[in-house]
């Protein structure tokens, strides 16, 4: 089922095109990554689902219908520009926050506190804000924004200012709304969050969409024809094999010649008398996809 659907988005800022007919959809219940350099447009796409501007053209469709005001209370976002009340305590601005999302006073200080919890910060609700670090302003903002529990959120990286401990707080957070069914969105330049917790991702540059699908089918599709073999004695010389690499000890990275399935190679190499322990295909890191595919757009 589709959540979200961008269907041919276009913004242009003056002469300056901020978004080219952008169309994708985000499947229900996913953790989706957002990419894209500085000033690619993701916080266009962001702000116009968000009703915060609006599109030259095009349309956005959000839990089956074109996207309407009402439709707020059941998105959550976390923006690129923080800002808290620095002069009230962490449990007021949370329930504050909580009651912008429908809840009762009462239900949104119970949330609230909860919600404290879950982040380890159960001891800073009285605090004012002007106290917390950043770290844990960080936090408190993820969870005023969490504990309305919405059905479709917007994450703008939502990891800056934490530590590993905290990262991984974070990342445990999101893979529990995915469990329940939860839709996140996901807006990032740390890769390897990307490849660790992400079903699908988006690659926007230059306001134009590049790169869009699974993300083992992303890494699949930019990924050379090579495996990381780990086997006993030498790696017997075979046609199927264009280029071979010792990486010490027992491990050889090897690339198949042009057109060879991976399985062709793997039967060949035990036929050969490899005694073969492990045989793995190399993907892509994203890092490295998205680095290539701005780098091709700038040439």
């Amino acid at each position: 089922m589709t959540i979200l659907a961008f269907e041919g988005l276009s913004k242009n800022y003056g002469a300056n095109p901020a978004l080219r007919d952008v169309s994708f959809d985000v499947p229900s219940g996913e953790i989706f990554g957002l990419l894209g350099p500085n000033g690619a447009g993701k916080s266009t796409l962001i702000r116009i689902l968000m009703d915060i501007i609006r599109p030259d053209a095009g349309t956005v469709r959000v839990f089956g219908e074109p996207r309407r005001r009402e439709h707020l209370d059941r998105l959550g976002y976390l923006p690129e520009e923080r800002g808290l009340y620095t002069k009230q305590t962490v449990a007021d601005v949370m329930t504050y926050f909580g009651s912008l999302k429908g809840l009762t006073r009462g239900e949104a200080r119970r949330r609230a506190l909860e919600w404290l919890d879950r982040v380890e910060l159960a001891n800073v609700a009285g605090w004012k804000i002007n106290r917390l670090s950043k770290g844990m302003s960080q936090k408190v903002q993820i969870a005023s924004v969490l504990l309305s529990d919405p059905e479709l959120c917007v994450l703008d990286e939502p990891t800056t200012g934490l530590d590993p401990v905290n990262v991984r707080l974070v990342q445990d957070l999101l893979m529990e709304r995915r469990k329940n069914g939860r839709t996140t969105i996901l807006s990032t330049h740390q890769m390897n969050q990307v490849e660790a917790l992400c079903d699908r991702v988006a690659l926007i540059n230059k306001g134009r969409l590049m790169v869009y699908g699974e993300v083992g089918e992303v890494r699949r599709r930019y990924s050379l024809p090579e495996v990381r073999v780990r086997a006993r004695g030498a790696i017997p010389p075979l046609p199927l094999i264009a280029e071979a690499v010792h990486e010490g000890d027992s491990t050889w990275r090897l690339r198949l010649a042009d057109g060879t399935p991976p399985s062709d190679l793997l039967a060949a190499l035990v036929r050969g008398g490899a005694a073969v322990e492990r045989f793995d295909p190399l993907l892509a890191p994203i890092e490295d996809i998205f680095l290539r595919v701005v780098r091709e757009e700038r040439a």
